[in-house]
């Protein structure tokens, strides 16, 4: 959710009654800060908010640190070793969430001593695990392996998914691509766009060799898919990413050359509703599935 989960989708998503989060991986410290201190006016201690940090940035210590000298103590972190923070964050009274693709390292996660783990399948947007083991499959092996909650996460768009991952065993579900879609999220207007032009074919899987991730099928994308069909090698897949293809794409709506994550239920996403509705919507459709015979 990187370039579209800031405060005002975080606020928008708690004051509807779900958790919001804001997407740290594309903030500085001194951004973070920003929309921390806004969300926190927008929810008037009404509500809970959370903070997600990609352990990979090279400044997750001062992203971790101005979350919590602002007052946030729900973190979502992901793409790195949770035994680096968990401790301490612990220890000041937060909450912590680890993003795993697979069930060894749910298992790891939970020895770090993380409260909770989100189960991310292939069908998840923007950076994925190496394995690309779909939801379906990781779901009940990861509930299987550990004691602690699992929710789920990659392809869930609406209530039927939510119904679909609680039977998995899921005690909760994380949705990105749908509210990238919505009036309140950061992203570009032609991102939204995309996101509803999508079909079931609409995104690709590719810059495996250098990190994983899944975008919507443009013409940069495509490029990337040739790349790696022809064998490009990490050297050149990297030249081919460059550098801010997600801010190019998701935030400033480049659609030659921007790279558009999404996840691939985007081919499922048919409108751009305010974010609250879209709460509402879900938790309807969810209760609506759960007791049909």
């Amino acid at each position: 959710m990187v370039w579209a989960a800031g405060w005002e989708l975080c606020a928008a998503v708690s004051e509807a009654a779900a958790l919001g989060l804001i997407g740290a991986g594309s903030m500085k410290p001194d951004i973070l800060q920003l929309h921390i201190r806004k969300v926190k006016d927008a929810l008037q201690d009404k509500a809970p908010f959370g903070v997600n940090i990609p352990l990979q940035r090279g400044d997750a210590d001062e992203l971790v640190q101005v979350s919590l000298d602002e007052g946030a103590r729900i973190f979502f972190t992901s793409a790195g070793n949770p035994g680096r923070f968990t401790p301490m964050l612990k220890k000041k009274g937060a909450t912590v969430v680890h993003v795993v693709p697979s069930v060894t390292l749910a298992v790891k996660a939970e020895a770090r001593g993380v409260d909770a783990v989100v189960c991310e399948g292939t069908e998840a947007g923007g950076h994925n695990g190496v394995d690309e083991i779909p939801v379906f499959v990781l779901v009940p092996q990861v509930v299987e392996a550990i004691s602690i909650p699992v929710i789920a996460a990659g392809g869930i768009v609406d209530g039927r998914g939510i119904a679909a991952a609680m039977a998995l065993g899921a005690e909760g579900v994380q949705i990105g691509t749908r509210f990238a879609a919505t009036v309140e999220s950061s992203a570009h207007n032609r991102y939204k766009q995309a996101v509803l032009n999508a079909t079931d074919t609409g995104t690709v899987f590719a810059l495996r060799k250098i990190g994983p991730v899944r975008m919507l099928r443009n013409p940069y994308a495509e490029r990337c898919a040739e790349a790696e069909t022809r064998g490009a090698s990490a050297e050149e897949q990297r030249t081919l990413l460059g550098s801010y293809r997600e801010r190019l794409g998701i935030f400033e709506g480049d659609w030659q050359e921007g790279q558009f994550e999404a996840g691939m239920g985007a081919g499922r996403i048919h409108d751009i509703p305010p974010a609250g509705d879209i709460v509402a919507r879900l938790v309807h459709e969810w209760i609506d599935y759960s007791l049909e015979p």
